[in-house]
Parts: structure tokens; sequence; C-alpha cells
């Protein structure tokens, strides 16, 4: 392993909580806004729910890749110690 590619995993290892911080306020913020649109669906006639939900999946997806590079940095620290 090159000393770049080092520094890079060491990094990773380092930022380990903050990616699985960020999956779960992600998680958070992704269900509370897909119950406040659901909310809005409900008690407003002329909501258009398409791109609302859409803001909804992308913030998930945000989630689900934090939630990767997590489990890489779990990994990573296992293989360098």
């Amino acid at each position: 392993m090159t000393d770049s590619e080092l520094r890079f995993a060491k990094r990773a290892i380092r930022r380990k909580k903050i990616f699985l911080t960020l999956s779960i306020t992600s998680v958070i913020v992704g269900l509370s806004l897909a119950l406040y649109y659901s909310w809005q669906l409900a008690t407003q006639p002329g909501f258009a729910p398409g791109i609302h939900f859409v803001l909804v999946i992308l913030v998930l997806l945000t989630a689900r890749q934090n939630l990767r590079q997590y489990y890489y940095a779990k990994i990573l620290e296992k293989l360098i110690a």
C-alpha cells in the first residue's frame, strides 16, 4: 500500500463516526419530510407531491451512501489494524 493510499484509509477511519451520524440524521430528516409531505397531500387539495417526494428519495439515498461509507471505514480499520 502506498503512502497516499494509507493516508486515505486513515482519513476514512477517522471520519467513521461522522459517516454514521450523517446517515442517522439523513434518515430522520427523510422520514420527517415524508410525513410532512404526506400530511400536506392529505390536507391540501392542490398539493403536487411529485418533486417533494423526489427530494425525500434523494435524502434517503444520501443516508444509504453515508452508511455504506461507514461500513467501508469499519472494514478498513480492521484491515489496517
